[in-house]
């Protein structure tokens, strides 16, 4: 009689199902905050790509706009056109839906953007730093601890106030939300070289580094393809968190009037906006805004608190 257990072929779980077994999506499923905090992240998000296909209006279209639909409250008809719009119009006649959508796309590139490249500087120059020790490593140490004396927003004032000035006039409002992204950027690597560089310190003595270092291979080959790899959990966790930092940061240089241009106002400029009407009574000019603003940051920096706890083996 033939043993079934010897004969009955296990099937390999495809990679889907490995990971829904994994730890991660375990902490994931069974973690309330993460999973509301992603679902709203995802909404907004898609919100904001789709926003052509979704809002009623081209708020930064002249030709859609009526006068006469200003400081229209949610919900209620105009009193000369009757039209009625969901959270109400501004002083122009744009449609506070619409200028959300429209707004959140560039608060999100922005932000994107920046973490990118303060993510793309910071490891580079931990890496470098941690790897080759020395009068190097002092350089770009010295160069971090003297810029995190100084609070960031100020930082990143600083270097969009130099950067526009060198931009010829005629460009500034082109290259505004370029300047702005590098200017935040510019003010956010630290965090990531510094943690960068702690995790490779260690992963550099190490003995798959100290044999590829016996069979030849150069500094940078082993930096970036052996050390990077290894040090990447603790910088996606800073990058999560950062996200909602640099949105921040972008619409508190625009509520400050030295960010997005008016041509491609962000939240922080529909805030900066609706603040001028809201002891005259229009307050939802200002409300909705910057309740978008708060649920999207907010949504980000829970999910990289969660990510924080979930890639960090000691509390699996």
């Amino acid at each position: 009689m033939t043993d079934t257990s010897e004969t009955s072929r296990q099937v390999p779980k495809s990679r889907l199902a490995q990971f829904w077994d994994s730890d991660f999506a375990w902490s994931f499923r069974h973690s309330p905050v993460a999973m509301v905090a992603s679902f709203v992240v995802v909404l907004l998000v898609l919100a904001a790509i789709l926003a052509p296909l979704i809002a009623p209006h081209n708020p930064f279209d002249p030709a859609t706009l009526n006068l006469m639909n200003g400081f229209t409250p949610p919900g209620t008809p105009n009193a000369f056109t009757q039209d009625t719009f969901l959270l109400g119009t501004d002083d122009q006649g744009r449609d506070v839906f619409s200028t959300i959508l429209y707004g959140m796309r560039i608060s999100l590139f922005v932000g994107a953007a920046a973490v990118l490249l303060a993510l793309i500087i910071g490891v580079v120059l931990g890496l470098v730093a941690a790897y080759f020790g020395g009068w190097v490593e002092t350089l770009i140490m010295r160069v971090a601890d003297v810029q995190l004396t100084f609070p960031a927003i100020l930082v990143a004032m600083l270097i969009f106030g130099i950067a526009k000035g060198v931009t010829p006039p005629e460009y500034r409002d082109e290259m505004a939300i370029y300047v702005l992204i590098i200017a935040i950027a510019l003010s956010d690597w630290v965090q990531f070289a510094r943690v960068v560089r702690g995790a490779a310190l260690v992963e550099k003595n190490k003995e798959y580094v100290q044999a590829a270092r016996l069979i030849g291979r150069g500094s940078f080959p082993i930096m970036f393809r052996h050390i990077l790899p290894n040090v990447l959990s603790p910088v996606l966790v800073i990058a999560t968190i950062s996200l909602a930092l640099a949105i921040i940061a972008e619409a508190t240089l625009s509520f400050l009037g030295v960010g997005a241009p008016p041509t491609q106002p962000s939240l922080g400029t529909l805030i900066r906006i609706g603040q001028g009407f809201l002891f005259s009574g229009e307050w939802w000019i200002l409300f909705f805004p910057a309740c978008t603003l708060l649920a999207l940051a907010l949504s980000v920096n829970l999910l990289g608190d969660w990510l924080r706890d979930a890639l960090n083996p000691k509390l699996r």
